[in-house]
């Protein structure tokens, strides 16, 4: 049941948003972008394969805490400032919830029956044109080396009842300045931060066929792979040949 305190995910969203970066957008791009500008070098590839309007949904690797700011700083300079899945309770935050509505960002209600409200309100931006930005991981990756590990399957679920482009994002360097388990991020020497979207993934074998846990399961693979690409191009390294599962102990 839905209450003041446990509101349903379309009570969370204003719903005059618009695609565009509108101004409480721009309030914090002028906070994110002169710091990000001064965390690191920044390297930005692939801007030509964000299509420049329609709903999309970039899907990226998520290794350091630092990850968001680089994202969002890349998709807001490129004319896709990104609508991300963040975790329902920091709605409820004074000020930061305010800021997420405002952002119109989507809350998730992570390991609840209520977590398809979620993916119904994402549905909803993609067909009003918006960028919606997720990290399929979940939480930071436990793969020991720092690769993707496996994805959750709701970018898949997302990606084939909408069928709209999935741009896979790679980010680099971000554990250089901000390592996992730390508080302090390492400044100096200055650390080049690196960001690159990949061409769409290719679903669309997959679309209009019976959606059970076998095909998203195939669909967030390839999600993941193409991420693990970029980012593998980026580290100058082979990447491992299966994907990192977690234990579920």
């Amino acid at each position: 049941m839905n209450t003041p305190e446990n509101p349903a995910a379309s009570d969370l969203v204003i719903e005059n948003a618009t695609p565009g970066k509108n101004a409480w957008f721009r309030v914090a791009a002028a906070i994110v972008r002169p710091t990000m500008n001064v965390l690191g070098r920044l390297k930005w590839y692939g801007q030509e394969n964000l299509p420049k309007e329609g709903g999309i949904i970039v899907a990226a690797n998520h290794a350091s805490l630092i990850d968001p700011l680089m994202m969002a700083h890349y998709l807001y300079v490129n004319g896709r400032p990104p609508r991300v899945l963040a975790k329902e309770s920091l709605f409820r935050v004074p000020v930061l919830g305010f800021l997420l509505r405002k952002l119109a960002m989507i809350p998730v209600f992570r390991g609840s029956a209520r977590a398809k409200e979620s993916l119904e309100v994402a549905d909803m931006r993609l067909a009003q044109g918006f960028c919606i930005a997720v990290y399929p991981e979940g939480t930071l990756t436990k793969d020991p080396n720092g690769w993707p590990m496996q994805g959750h399957t709701g970018v898949a679920r997302m990606a084939l009842a909408t069928k709209a482009p999935v741009i896979p994002l790679g980010q680099w360097g971000q554990l250089d300045l901000l390592p996992r388990g730390a508080k302090m991020l390492k400044l100096f020497p200055r650390k080049t931060l690196i960001v690159e979207a990949g061409t769409p993934v290719d679903l669309s074998d997959l679309y209009d066929k019976e959606i059970d846990s076998a095909l998203l399961r195939e669909a967030t693979d390839r999600i993941m792979r193409a991420i693990t690409e970029i980012v593998a191009k980026h580290r100058g390294e082979e990447p491992p040949v299966t994907f990192y599962v977690p234990s579920k102990s």
